[in-house]
């Protein structure tokens, strides 16, 4: 027996909520050509990529470019991500949100401030202007979840 309101109902409310799909025209499109160049195994798998929750974000001063993150990444401390992306975002749309970021690259100081990782974007080409999505996954998976 269904309950009233079940999954099914739960379903068709997500769809009602969402905010329509953009319509792309993909013959106006362009992205990146594949590299050539292989990388083996274990460079890849030294890679660490995690889920991470936006706890907070701010423009940094002084920058037209960069957003600094706040993020919950599994562990007990907040991790600082800065990334070049206000053009295409601004900080509170992302506060809440769940993405991607790889977490074992060397600390680089930017405008004075340690970024300690990299978020992932999708980069294209779109009518002659570069156009980027933050990957942002389900809000169901935690933060740490790693990535294979």
């Amino acid at each position: 027996m269904k309950s009233i309101g079940g999954a099914e109902g739960k379903k068709a409310d997500k769809k009602e909520e969402s905010e329509p799909a953009v319509k792309i025209d993909l013959s106006k499109v362009k992205v990146e050509p594949l590299f050539e160049d292989a990388v083996d195994f274990d460079t890849f798998s030294k890679s660490d990529f995690r889920v991470v929750k936006v706890e907070a974000c701010e423009a940094v001063p002084k920058s037209k470019k960069l957003l600094k993150f706040t993020l919950k990444d599994g562990t007990d401390r907040k991790r600082t991500i800065l990334s070049g992306i206000h053009e295409y975002y601004e900080p509170e749309e992302l506060v809440g949100k769940t993405c991607i970021a790889i977490t074992n690259l060397p600390p680089r100081k930017m405008m004075g401030i340690d970024s300690e990782g990299m978020l992932i974007s999708a980069v294209h080409e779109e009518d002659g202007r570069e156009g980027l999505n933050l990957l942002i996954v389900d809000d169901h998976i935690p933060a740490g979840a790693k990535l294979y």
